[in-house]
């Protein structure tokens, strides 16, 4: 089957980039990668990319600044078009996309987010796992829609929060399960055995309140 190609984008080094252009190059999909773009120019990630051969693309955010952000949206989507791109992959991104970049690939945005959401959505959810007490802590990938990381969730991975853990520590052992989980769930998605390998699965709890 031939895949469906894929646009990543990032905004820094793009460790989880590397990890899903890896995994692609040693399946033999590494075709199917339209490109990695990003919206910083000096993105490490870049460099990274374009040493493993793969197109890139830089649409510097910054020019559009706050009141144009629905062209900076709009614009980038069509970029991703015309290298043609269906499905786009979130690693490290860090801009909140509207609905003029979400309308035109509706239901084929992913993104990784470093907590077993619905838990701790947004920044800073290692600090905030550790200060809720949290027994068990790690990553979802998830569809990306208008809400905070609250689209549909396609899989998890999970660690221990073990007693001696600090906010960095457990990071690390997040981030291996980062590396191993969204390459499994991109190569996945372009093949169109999203839902039969990664069926809906049961979300984390949410932590009472304090």
């Amino acid at each position: 089957m031939t895949p469906e190609r894929a646009a990543i984008l990032i905004s820094g080094r793009g460790s989880n980039m590397v990890a899903i252009l890896e995994r692609a190059r040693d399946a033999g999909w590494l075709g199917a990668i339209a490109l990695v773009a990003s919206n910083r120019p000096e993105a490490p990630g870049l460099a990274r990319a374009a040493a493993l051969g793969v197109p890139t693309d830089v649409l510097d955010h910054r020019p559009f600044g706050r009141a144009r952000r629905a062209e900076f949206d709009a614009a980038l989507a069509d970029r991703l078009q015309q290298a043609g791109a269906r499905w786009v992959v979130l690693a490290g991104f860090m801009r909140i996309l509207g609905p003029a970049f979400l309308t035109p690939f509706e239901g084929r945005v992913l993104n990784i987010h470093p907590s077993l959401l619905p838990a701790f959505p947004g920044l800073h959810t290692h600090e905030r796992a550790l200060e809720a007490g949290a027994a068990r802590h790690g990553c979802t990938v998830h569809l990306v829609d208008t809400s905070l990381d609250g689209g549909p969730v396609l899989a998890q991975a999970d660690v221990p929060v073990l007693g001696d853990d600090d906010a960095d520590s457990l990071a690390a052992r997040v981030l291996e399960q980062e590396h191993r989980l969204y390459p499994a769930v991109v190569e996945s998605a372009v093949f169109g055995r999203l839902h039969t390998e990664f069926p809906p699965r049961p979300q984390a709890a949410a932590p009472e309140p304090a």
